[in-house]
């Protein structure tokens, strides 16, 4: 516990000192960076604040953050083949599904130089990923449960894209840092980044398991429809609810007692680390690519007590 409490104290920091003025270059003939996302969510607004301080750090380039038009790896990969045919130079990506997506992501990286972040393609020839560890991300889940559950439990977890590696990893680590214990993830639903269907997800799954005593918002937006679909079925703080990422209605619950805790990431260091990244990468200056190619920001647990020095953490970062 005095490890999470550390590791925040140097996370509000390093927010705080990323709260710089910032501002954004227009110039059309300055090379080009992008940073594209897996689909709209407004997870991804700390991202656009990142890459608008790297912005007004490097005004020699042109940054921007891309949203596809739907959560799908042919409309992502139509969006970065556009980039590349209009000239970017570096294109750091969060893959909807690395899997299907290996040939793709080569046939990008062959053209420009590529960089992942959130949801990582080992198996392409990109240059490097920056993001969270997944893995001890879901584990950070898995000890939110068992403070909130001692006794054991019945979870079920929801995610936007389940074939992607963010979401697989997760997964994986909260079943690890589960076992040996009476608390059992037994089913994790998919929405592909719909908002509707995230929410009729937690409905159907408090129908068709009634036994149910944990759910777990794998993506920004899924602990808001856990919320949202709990307490109008008059359930909201009868069922154990660990979320991730910080959605104002999970701070919320977090802070009123009706979300145990969330594990939270860092997408404006991405953007703003990753950024200045691949702008030295461009220029010849390798030596911020680590040999295993991975960049890891460090995810932190936010409690009740926590959350009141986080979210001014937030405003200023956004300069608010």
């Amino acid at each position: 516990m005095k490890q999470l409490k550390r590791n925040a104290a140097l996370f509000f920091a390093g927010l705080m000192l990323s709260a710089a003025p910032i501002a954004v270059s227009n110039a059309a003939d300055k090379p080009t960076l992008a940073f594209v996302v897996n689909g709209a969510s407004d997870f991804w607004k700390a991202a656009e604040a990142g890459v608008k301080k790297a912005q007004g750090e490097m005004p020699d380039y042109q940054m921007e953050l891309k949203y596809p038009e739907q959560a799908s790896v042919a409309v992502q990969q139509r969006l970065m083949e556009d980039l590349v045919s209009a000239g970017v130079k570096g294109i750091m990506v969060s893959a909807v599904d690395p899997k299907t997506q290996t040939d793709g992501l080569n046939k990008i990286g062959s053209q420009t130089a590529l960089f992942t972040t959130d949801s990582d393609a080992p198996q392409t020839n990109r240059v490097a990923y920056i993001g969270s560890s997944n893995i001890d991300a879901g584990m950070q889940a898995a000890e939110i449960a068992k403070k909130a559950m001692p006794d054991g439990g019945k979870c079920i977890g929801f995610v936007g894209l389940l074939g992607a590696d963010n979401a697989k990893e997760r997964i994986q680590g909260m079943k690890d840092g589960l076992k040996g214990t009476k608390i059992e993830l037994t089913d994790v639903r998919g929405d592909d980044i719909d908002q509707t269907r995230a929410k009729k997800n937690v409905e159907d799954a408090l129908v068709a398991s009634p036994d149910v005593t944990c759910m777990v918002g794998f993506y920004s937006y899924n602990t808001p429809r856990i919320y949202e679909a709990l307490r109008d079925a008059g359930k909201l703080g009868q069922i154990t609810v660990v979320g991730f990422d910080d959605d104002p209605i999970t701070l919320g619950g977090v802070k009123e007692g009706t979300v145990a805790a969330t594990v939270v990431q860092q997408p404006f260091e991405w953007a703003y680390q990753g950024m200045k990244l691949m702008a030295a990468y461009l220029k010849g200056d390798k030596s911020g690519v680590p040999s295993n190619g991975l960049i890891i920001i460090p995810t932190v647990i936010i409690g009740k007590d926590d959350v009141d020095k986080y979210a001014a953490s937030l405003k200023a970062m956004s300069g608010k």
